[in-house]
């Protein structure tokens, strides 16, 4: 094993965790397939007929498919670490933690003969691979994009300030009270790369690895942030309705929930800052218990194929992680793909989880503090 500051930061787990090899052969089809996603991911055409890649999945290969929708990544490891589902769409600050936990198996890629069509960049990215071993395929990426509402902000906002610093916005009111924040640790992440533009001798060079000072800057702003935050957002339904309804008008947010809006008329649009943006890149990994695995292993080659690809870019605001997917989809059109971001890759800081032994800087602070100091701040410590 190659001792990676990664795999070190990792090592403890790893080791504790069973061996697994990957499968070298599928069997026949179980007939189900239990999967954990993220709102908008798994669709068979309820919301909207035109939007339909299950129906056509469970016809040709026999696997149910069963979806159990998870708000944040935190719910979605700790469903996958109750277990009784054979996949999950997990998003980069999760995937490290069920690897090290033993709770997603290594792939075999010879058994995804589409894996070649992925975006180089992602092939090997590290959130999903360790010491050379692929633990998931990867979906989907996007970016955690600033929406407004136009008739607030006419020109659109070109800095994260709006949401961070308390400040009379063009209708004359203040910002306090009608912004949002994301509802999950990992929001810290987005304080960190506000800092790295605005506090510069802070030294910041990595959102997610953060020494000591840098980490007591970032709660420092967000403990100011609370100050404005009406609400701490995780559901992107109640998001979309807090839009609506409730007088929001800026926060963090997926392209998902502008998409609907947009859709429904209301006066938003999204902008990528000054500063950049955190960002997701979602991959599907199977459970080490997976009780479905060819199933699982056909749906990872579904997942795919071009028109799922263009497909679901197009119903949730996201980027295809197969870049061939961009063209020619009727959903999509042909500017989808530059519509919903495919040029800011560079401007994406992809989430991660965040481990004690960085590459930045040797020691950082660990996940686990950031979960217990972010609970601490939205409840006003």
């Amino acid at each position: 094993m190659k001792l990676t500051p990664l795999t070190l930061a990792l090592l403890p787990a790893l080791l504790a965790s069973p061996l697994q090899a990957a499968p070298t052969e599928l069997g026949k089809g179980e007939g189900q397939l239990n999967i954990v996603a993220w709102a908008g991911y798994i669709e068979r055409g309820e919301t909207d007929k035109s939007y339909d890649w299950v129906t056509g999945f469970e016809q040709e290969t026999g696997c149910k498919v069963s979806v159990k929708t998870a708000a944040t990544s935190d719910e979605m490891v700790a469903l996958m670490n109750e277990g009784g589902f054979d996949l999950v769409t997990a998003s980069g600050d999760a995937s490290l933690r069920l690897i090290a936990g033993g709770k997603v198996q290594p792939l075999n890629l010879a058994l995804i003969p589409s894996y070649s069509k992925i975006d180089p960049r992602l092939q090997n990215a590290p959130w999903h691979t360790v010491d050379g071993k692929h633990y998931g395929v990867p979906y989907q990426w996007g970016g955690n994009i600033l929406m407004y509402n136009t008739k607030v902000f006419p020109k659109a906002p070109d800095s994260w300030s709006v949401v961070f610093e308390e400040q009379t916005l063009a209708d004359g009111k203040s910002n306090k009270g009608r912004v949002q924040a994301f509802d999950g640790p990992i929001h810290i992440a987005d304080a960190a790369l506000y800092l790295m533009t605005h506090q510069p001798a802070l030294g910041i060079k990595d959102p997610y690895e953060l020494n000591e000072e840098q980490y007591k800057a970032s709660l420092d702003l967000l403990r100011k942030q609370r100050q404005l935050v009406g609400r701490y957002w995780h559901d992107a339904f109640v998001q979309i309705d807090d839009f609506k309804n409730e007088g929001v008008v800026a926060s963090g947010s997926w392209p998902f929930q502008a998409n609907t809006l947009i859709a429904d008329k209301q006066p938003i649009a999204t902008t990528v800052p000054k500063e950049g943006v955190t960002g997701w890149a979602d991959t599907s990994m199977v459970h080490s218990d997976a009780k479905h695995l060819t199933c699982a292993y056909k749906w990872l080659e579904h997942s795919l194929n071009n028109k799922l690809q263009g497909d679901l870019a197009s119903w949730f605001g996201s980027v295809p992680v197969v870049p061939a997917a961009c063209d020619g989809n009727a959903l999509l059109g042909p500017q989808g793909c530059k519509t919903n971001g495919i040029d800011n890759f560079d401007r994406v800081h992809f989430w991660r989880t965040p481990v004690s032994q960085c590459k930045s800087q040797g020691t950082c602070v660990p996940y686990y503090r950031w979960v217990s100091d972010y609970i601490a701040i939205l409840g006003g410590r």
